[in-house]
């Protein structure tokens, strides 16, 4: 269904509480933080590479679910960390039922993409792969969508993690640039399938607009003719004539 219809002009659009809606997508990213630094601080007390993404191998596919989970080092959960809050924060209060549609692509998508590029003996983890598809979805549905919101969230994700654009490819060793790519193309695919599950932003009315349109109307109305009906007649031919006769009054002789 598409929510992105026009109001009717003089609608007036019902009131959003986005200050709540902020609250609520922060919380709820900070709670998947808290999750992630819960398990982060219990890795040491049970075995977590088999919930790894091992590429190419199929015992590996159990990082498609445990994988985002775990993470290398404190640098690596907080860096995450801060952009699950960030990104989570931006994607969840602007598009609450996209992001929850969302997100489990962006989870399996950066699993995939490591699974399937990785190298043969290598071991992925870490939510860097969901950040990215949350970044690419922002962007991707400001894009899309163009409207004030949309664009505004778009700009402020790319501001702040705007170098993701770069980290989809290799460029440092270490670091799964493949688990990133298949987040980013999650979020885009994402993007595409779920960019109308939210309603636009209705665009507010000024009163300014009105005045422009009773000024257009008015000037349309002295530019156009007027129906031939309306135009008087100044003369009638002679009846059985196929001329007409039109006398002029000569002018008045001043001198008398």
């Amino acid at each position: 269904m598409d929510n992105n219809t026009p109001l009717p002009a003089g609608d007036v659009p019902a009131p959003r509480n986005d200050r709540l809606r902020i609250l609520r997508a922060f919380n709820v990213s900070l709670g998947a933080v808290l999750v992630l630094l819960a398990v982060f601080a219990l890795q040491g007390s049970f075995d977590w590479r088999p919930w790894a993404v091992a590429p190419l191998e199929a015992k590996g596919l159990l990082g498609l679910i445990g994988g985002p989970m775990l993470h290398a080092s404190v640098e690596h959960i907080a860096a995450n960390g801060f952009a699950i809050l960030i990104l989570g924060t931006l994607a969840g209060s602007v598009y609450p039922k996209a992001t929850v549609r969302a997100l489990p692509l962006l989870w399996l998508g950066s699993g995939i993409g490591a699974w399937m590029l990785g190298n043969p003996g290598s071991v992925h983890l870490g939510a860097s792969g969901v950040t990215h598809g949350l970044m690419f979805l922002l962007a991707s549905l400001g894009l899309l969508r163009r409207d004030r919101a949309a664009i505004a969230t778009g700009l402020i994700g790319m501001l702040f993690y705007g170098g993701m654009l770069m980290t989809i490819l290799p460029h440092a060793d270490g670091v799964s640039w493949q688990s990133h790519m298949g987040g980013a193309f999650a979020g885009i695919i994402a993007a595409l399938l779920f960019r109308n599950a939210d309603p636009m932003t209705p665009r507010p009315h000024y009163s300014w607009e009105d005045e422009e349109d009773e000024v257009e109307a008015l000037a349309d109305d002295e530019l156009e003719p007027p129906s031939p009906r309306r135009v008087p007649v100044l003369w009638q031919p002679r009846e059985g004539n196929d001329y007409v006769v039109i006398p002029f009054r000569r002018p008045e002789d001043p001198r008398g």
